[in-house]
Order: structure tokens, then C-alpha cells, then sequence
């Protein structure tokens, strides 16, 4: 069809709405983009999204078990039962640490192996062998003392580290630009809500008949629970999804723009190694790390020690941040989407307020923890609240940052960007350990919580100053541009409109 045929037929063109015009079936904005129909409110992209959240809830779940089971594991009176062993371990904090060594290493082979081949089955057995790990954590205990815990953490450390390069390729195929901030945060939310569930849980089981093995084999048949999940309705994309419909499958598909069908693209390591804005997201993911991972794997024992809260009330107290964090974490993804949508803030100027806001609000509150009195419980808590809570913020600021910089290998650069970043979680709790020689004295952890906050401020910093929102060059190596007909026609229809 001409441009002549078109602006005839623009005088049939309704006003559906200020700044929308019908030509034929098919409804355009303004400015001659598209307006498509996304398919069912709750549609498969929903679908896969909700997997993925219950895939970081589950992970988290048996990442954070120890952190509360730890403390049983080594208090005799933690529990009624005389026959639940108890162990006289001084290395806590290393034990914690030990996760983090395996989950170092294979997060960039995994990025590769999603974005080659999908992601599906080697979640499976990822969370396979991480449910086996946790149920036999209590066993390796009796048999081979905190070694044979260290060994089953690093296992699961190992396997977890497949978790969110294959939740960062799931988004590359699944989420639409203009959902990405909303649909993300919803999945990081997971993080939040398998701590929420654990930590309570974890205390409860423990101080029970029970005891603290109880726990480790709850969790770990949750997560054989999961796979069943994965295996019935999980989707690497939209193109394997035999029950989404067509108006979803283009919506997605135009969105991010690709096919689904195409044999995936050689990944331009130079390019990505060489560019800051992806640097920006490493060094934000270093910062986001060591202090999440302070709090993450020292919460309760620094409420059990200084304050003085049993097992069970520091497990609950120790989850009630998170329910913050689940929460603000379901606020800020649609708000994010919403300045970007409405054009209120460019993509990259969305990521910045929303990663600045989710590292200065802890770096403030946890400066400020370091100064109140041990006795003040209601005071610290809420401290506590507001440092792990904001830190939702970053969900959709570095967080998913990644997929904006390129859908395709996403997964890759989360690899890159987390498992690199980890190291930290390593360092990070045995500094702890190094800095509190004495559980009870609050003035070490004060120490502590003030190298957090300045760590949580500086990564940040370098990611205003380098971080971008925008899809890179690189990530479009190989296509073919491709410039529609529909496209120029319309952008003159627009300019006569305005003349």
C-alpha cells in the first residue's frame, strides 16, 4: 500500500482515544507504533515468570535453612529432644561461606549452556541435586562432622549457581520490554519469599521434637516438588509453548525482537568484556553481594547473640525484613515500568534511581544500626526492616539490567556479573567471622554493618556513572536490520498530522 493510498484513508482514521488511530484492524499510537494485543491477562509468559519465582523461592529456601539451622545445630538446649545431635563448631561463618565457593564457579557455563540449548533440563537436574544435598546435610554431619556439611553446601552451591543465569534466560525469551521491570521483579521476589518462609519454618522445625535434620529434609523434598512443576509446564520460550496463544507469542516475540526459531548466536566475548555499561552491572552485583550476603548469613546469629532472641524468636525476627523485601519488591518493579512507559525517565535513568535507591536506603539504615543499643529490639528490627526492605530497589536496577542490555545473552552476562560478584560472599562472612572475635560485643558488629554501608554506597556510585538501558550494538551482531514499510509511512502520516 502507497503512502497516497494510506493518507486517503486517513480520513476514515478514528480517534480511539487521544493520541491513538485506527487504519483497517490494526490500532497505532501517534507516533506509528503498533498497539498489540498482549493475549490473556493471565497468559504463559505469567506462567513461566511464576516458575521462575518459585524456582529462587526454593533456592533461597535451602540457601538460608542453614543460616537458622546452624544456630540449632549447635545449641543443646535448642531443642526438648535429647537425641538430636549437637555439634561444637567455632567456624560458623566459614561453613555459611562455603556455598559461595561452589556457587563461583560454573555461572557462566551455565549462561552458555541456557542460551545454547535452553534451560529447562539442566534446572532439573540442578535442583535435583541440590534437594539430595540438603536431605543428606544431617547425615554427612553425623558422619563426617562440619566437614561433611561443608562438602553437601558446596554442592548445592555448585548447582544453584545454574539458577539465575537460567532465570535471566527465561526473561530473554519471556518478557516483553515493556513488562520486563514488573515480571522481573515478580520472579526476584522469590529470593524474599523462600527467606520469609525459611527462616520461621526452619526455627520452628528446630526447636521442635523434631530437630534441625527435620528442616533439611523438609526442604529438600520442596524441591524435588519444584521439578515436577518445571517438568509439566516449564517453557525455554515462547516458540516451544504449544498452549500460548498467537497474540501473546507475537506480542513477546515482536517486543524483544526475535523469532524463537533462530540457531542462537556466537557470543561476542570481546565486546562484552570490553563494555562498561556491563562492568557497571558487575561492580554493582559486587556491592549488592557482600552486603546482602552479610546480612543474609549473619542476621540471626548477630539477634541471638547480642540481643539475646532465642532460636525461634530471632528465626521469626530475622524473616520479618524480608517480608519487607517481598513486599517493596512487588511495589517497585511496576513503578519502574511505569516511569519508563510513560517516558517520565529513560530506561537508563530508571535503573540508576532505582539502584541508588535500593543500596543508599540499607547503607543509611545499617550506618545507623551500628549505633543503637542492644536493648533497644523494637528499634534495631525496624533498622533491620528498612535495609533488607529498600534493598528491593536494585530488582530493577542492576538486577535486570541485564536483559536491557541484551535479551540474547542475558543469561551469560548474569552469569558473568553474579558469579564473578560472589567471590564476595565469600569474603564477606569470613571478614565477619575475622572482624567479631566476640559474638556478644556490639561494637564488632557495628564494624561490620559500617563496611557494608560504605561498599553498598561506592558500587553504586560506579554504576550511575556507567550504567545503560538501552540494547548494545553487540547484542545485535549477525541480525538483519530490518525497517518496515508501515513504520515510514506512518512517521509521515505523524508529521503531516503535526503540520
Amino acid at each position: 500500500m502507497d503512502l497516497n493510498n494510506i493518507r486517503e484513508q486517513k480520513n476514515d482514521t478514528q480517534n480511539i482515544d487521544k493520541g491513538i488511530m485506527e487504519l483497517g484492524d490494526t490500532k497505532y499510537r501517534e507516533n506509528g507504533t503498533e498497539i498489540v494485543n498482549k493475549g490473556p491477562k493471565f497468559g504463559a509468559r505469567h506462567v513461566q515468570t511464576f516458575l521462575m519465582f518459585l524456582l529462587l523461592a526454593v533456592g533461597y529456601a535451602m540457601r538460608v535453612n542453614l543460616s537458622v539451622g546452624i544456630v540449632a545445630m549447635t545449641d543443646n538446649t535448642s531443642t526438648p529432644n535429647p537425641d538430636i545431635p549437637t555439634y561444637h563448631w567455632t567456624n560458623k561463618s566459614f561453613i555459611l561461606s562455603t556455598f559461595f565457593m561452589g556457587y563461583v564457579t560454573l555461572q557462566i557455563f551455565a549462561g552458555e549452556l541456557g542460551k545454547k540449548y535452553g534451560p529447562k533440563w539442566f534446572l532439573v537436574g540442578a535442583m535435583v541435586i541440590n534437594s539430595l544435598g540438603c536431605m543428606l546435610t544431617p547425615i554427612m554431619a553425623e558422619l563426617y562432622d562440619y566437614y561433611g556439611v561443608i562438602g553437601c553446601r558446596v554442592v548445592q552451591g555448585i548447582f544453584q549457581g545454574f539458577f539465575f543465569p537460567s532465570v535471566h534466560n527465561i526473561l530473554g525469551k519471556w518478557a516483553p520490554e515493556d513488562e520486563r521491570s514488573t515480571l522481573g521483579n515478580i520472579i526476584f521476589t522469590g529470593v524474599a519469599f523462600g527467606t520469609i518462609f525459611a527462616m520461621p519454618v526452619t526455627g520452628v522445625i528446630s526447636a521442635s521434637w523434631a530437630g534441625w535434620p527435620a528442616a533439611f529434609y523438609f526442604f529438600g523434598g520442596v524441591g524435588l516438588g519444584w521439578c515436577v512443576l518445571w517438568i509439566i509446564w516449564g517453557r525455554n520460550s515462547p516458540a516451544d509453548d504449544k498452549t500460548i496463544t498467537p497474540e501473546e507469542k507475537y506480542y513477546i516475540e515482536s517486543s524483544l525482537k526475535n523469532t524463537g526459531d533462530k540457531k542462537p548466536p556466537k557470543t561476542p566475548w570481546k565486546e562484552i568484556l570490553t563494555s562498561m555499561p556491563v562492568w557497571a552491572i558487575v561492580v554493582a552485583n559486587f556491592g549488592q553481594n557482600w552486603g546482602y550476603s552479610a546480612l543474609l548469613t549473619e542476621i540471626s546469629n548477630y539477634l541471638n547473640k547480642v540481643c539475646g532472641q532465642d532460636v525461634s524468636s530471632s528465626s521469626w525476627l530475622s524473616a520479618a525484613p524480608y517480608l519487607a523485601l517481598f513486599i517493596l519488591g512487588m511495589t517497585f518493579g511496576p513503578i519502574a515500568d511505569w516511569l519508563i512507559v510513560k517516558n517520565y525517565l529513560s530506561a537508563t535513568n530508571t535503573r540508576k534511581l532505582m539502584n541508588t535507591i535500593g543500596t543508599f536506603g540499607p547503607a543509611i539504615a545499617l550506618a545507623v544500626l551500628g549505633y543503637i543499643p542492644k536493648e533497644n529490639i523494637f528499634l534495631i528490627e525496624t533498622l533491620l526492616i528498612i535495609a533488607v526492605g529498600i534493598n528491593a530497589a536494585v530488582w530493577c536496577g542492576f538486577q535486570v539490567n541485564h536483559v536491557d542490555l541484551s535479551p540474547k545473552f542475558s543469561g551469560i552476562l548474569m552469569g558473568l556479573g553474579n558469579g564473578s560478584s560472589n567471590i564476595f560472599s565469600i569474603v564477606s562472612p569470613n571478614i565477619v567471622g575475622a572482624i567479631v572475635t566476640h559474638e556478644t560485643d556490639p561494637t564488632q558488629w557495628r564494624t561490620v554493618f559500617l563496611i557494608a554501608a560504605a561498599i553498598y554506597i561506592l558500587s553504586d556510585i560506579f554504576f550511575v556513572i556507567y550504567a545503560k538501558g538501552e540494547r548494545q550494538w553487540w547484542d545485535s551482531l549477525g541480525d538483519e536490520e530490518e525497517t518496515t514499510e508501515s513504520d515510514s509511512q506512518f512517521q509521515e502520516i505523524k508529521l503531516e498530522r503535526e503540520s
